[in-house]
């Protein structure tokens, strides 16, 4: 690290601190389950929300609306009591290279996980328990596309560390969904995942952010600089390595590294 790790921590927490804030949640496509106040509504947008996060925040949160109001608003309803002429309402959806093809095949595997599950979270499991957050994206992708019908393309949606990925949106997904704090941000709506075990999600601005701050040393962005990230933050913070998650991205917004920051000690 290029500051000492009391100097570190205390930057970090300060700024954690200063975007952790539920004026941070409008901006963000995090805002997009805070529409929802029942769990599994949260959960379905907020899987939607994180695979879709690419590009400008706001598009971003537009097309996640646009899915909202397709879904007539009830998410969780939607997925178990469809028919085929609510799903013709689907048709036409695209963000990027996510597609209607795409779209009814995640909410074909909503509906058969809900079937059989009170809540998203069991498909991170193995038969009710949490081994490692690796152990959890593996199982879940796995999980996820178990099915004969599954369309070559959809596989692209979702990560896994298996083919060596960082897993940004999956682990932005339980960010959202484990994190439990007073701030009114994150939700922290499921209990078998442990806090302390996630791993921090890393897009341009964190990684950026990251590596000027001497969090990340490998040359590569992959599922091994995931960790390292994580390993180096849990130093500033065992219980709760992700909540640098906010710090890292504002800092990399406000453009703090234009300068060297020099005067951090």
């Amino acid at each position: 690290m290029k500051m000492p790790l009391n100097g570190m921590k205390s930057f970090l927490d300060e700024k954690a601190d200063q975007y952790n804030q539920i004026s941070f949640i409008e901006n963000d496509p995090i805002s997009v389950p805070h529409l929802f106040l029942e769990n599994r509504d949260r959960e379905i947008m907020g899987f939607f929300a994180a695979t879709l996060a690419w590009g400008q925040r706001k598009t971003i949160i537009a097309k996640c609306n646009e899915l909202v109001h397709r879904f007539g608003s009830e998410p969780y309803r939607f997925i178990m009591e469809h028919g085929d002429e609510d799903l013709k309402g689907l048709l036409g959806f695209k963000h990027r290279t996510f597609n209607d093809i795409d779209l009814l095949y995640f909410v074909d595997f909503l509906h058969r996980h809900y079937s059989r599950h009170h809540t998203l979270e069991d498909a991170f499991l193995n038969e009710g328990v949490f081994n490692s957050i690796e152990d959890s994206l593996i199982r879940f992708e796995q999980g996820f596309f178990n099915h004969p019908a599954t369309p070559h393309r959809t596989r692209k949606h979702v990560a896994t560390p298996f083919r060596n990925s960082a897993c940004k949106r999956i682990n932005m997904f339980l960010r959202w969904m484990v994190r439990s704090d007073d701030k009114g941000v994150d939700f922290g709506i499921w209990k078998r995942v442990p806090q302390h075990a996630l791993v921090c999600p890393i897009d341009l601005h964190v990684d950026r952010a990251a590596r000027q701050l001497g969090l990340i040393t490998r040359k590569q962005t992959d599922w091994k600089t995931a960790l390292e990230l994580t390993r180096n933050l849990s130093l500033l913070d065992p219980d709760d390595p992700v909540k640098y998650d906010f710090a890292l991205f504002g800092l990399s917004l406000e453009n703090y590294f234009a300068s060297p920051p020099n005067s951090i000690r």
